[in-house]
């Protein structure tokens, strides 16, 4: 079976690894560009470009979907799947083969590019990947597979996406011989509003002390690694990498106070509705901190309002 594979990061290099080792190894990896990477702006290429090299599968990373169109009609593949491959949209050139894309989520709900964050965010419980027969509308194709799995209270974005890459690969294997050979009668995903989950931007990060101690907190757990969640402390970014919500303090304190918690002595933020306690944080410029560490050096920071 000749199968064609667009994808890019980890999540997709699960996937890619699973269909190597299940006998589903592709004739054709399509990923994105190599980019700068870190502080000293390291040229680097994506996962599933590192995966496909150390299998030497063909690779191909165009600039525009339109160039690889030669490619796929000389290859005339059996089977199209796409896994977090980046541009939304196929060509209606390329969908005219048989196309099936892995999103992380129980469509239709959290259709768009981010909807691992976006359940988090929402305080969903579970959460899934869903297999679809792609059309020229973003995530909206009939359902071809699905399957459930649980969001734990101290699950980040990070640990969620590996996770349910895991599902997704175990999913689709099973999905494809099925699917090839007409077992599998897909169903519509309905016409019913639906969360949707846009490219997430730095500025998304930055905490509004006016929410609530409980949605900061799965802001600070939906955002990590990427974009991040931060405050500003004397003018400076502050980034807020861990905490948790504490129901022992009842305060009256403005949003945004930094304080002591009476009980355990713990650094804490007060919200509009509830008290957030801080773990973990990041001065800009400076290296990752506990907060009994970031405490003793920066003893100022009791009293301030974060911003």
């Amino acid at each position: 079976m000749k199968i064609v594979f667009f994808g890019t990061p980890k999540f997709s290099t699960i996937i890619l690894e699973a269909l190597i080792v299940s006998g589903y190894a592709p004739v054709l990896v399509v990923t994105a560009g190599n980019k700068p990477v870190g502080r000293n702006k390291v040229i680097t290429p994506p996962p599933v470009k590192v995966l496909a090299l150390e299998h030497q599968i063909r690779i191909l990373q165009p600039q525009d979907l339109e160039s690889i169109e030669p490619d796929l009609k000389a290859l005339n593949p059996d089977l199209v799947i796409v896994a977090a491959y980046g541009p939304p949209f196929l060509t209606q050139n390329i969908l005219q083969y048989n196309c099936l894309n892995v999103h992380p989520s129980l469509l239709p709900k959290y259709r768009g590019a981010s909807p691992i964050p976006g359940a988090i965010l929402s305080g969903e419980g579970q959460t899934g990947v869903t297999i679809i027969k792609m059309t020229d509308k973003i995530d909206h194709g009939d359902i071809v597979a699905q399957e459930k799995l649980a969001i734990e209270s101290q699950d980040t974005a990070i640990s969620l996406t590996e996770k349910l890459a895991q599902l997704a690969a175990q999913l689709l294997v099973k999905t494809i011989p099925l699917w090839i050979k007409e077992e599998i009668v897909s169903r519509s995903q309905g016409q019913s509003p639906t969360p949707y989950c846009p490219q997430l931007k730095k500025q998304d990060g930055r905490i509004n002390w006016q929410n609530n101690s409980e949605y900061i907190e799965r802001q600070i757990r939906a955002y990590h690694p990427w974009p991040g969640t931060f405050t500003l402390f004397k003018g400076q970014i502050l980034k807020i990498l861990k905490g948790y919500v504490t129901e022992k303090e009842e305060t009256k304190l403005n949003p945004g106070f930094v304080f002591l918690t009476k009980a355990e002595k713990k650094l804490a933020v007060q919200t509009k509705k509830g008290v957030l306690v801080i773990e973990m944080l990041q001065l800009e410029g400076g290296k990752p901190l506990s907060a009994e560490d970031f405490f003793r050096g920066h003893r100022e920071i009791i009293g301030a309002i974060l911003q």
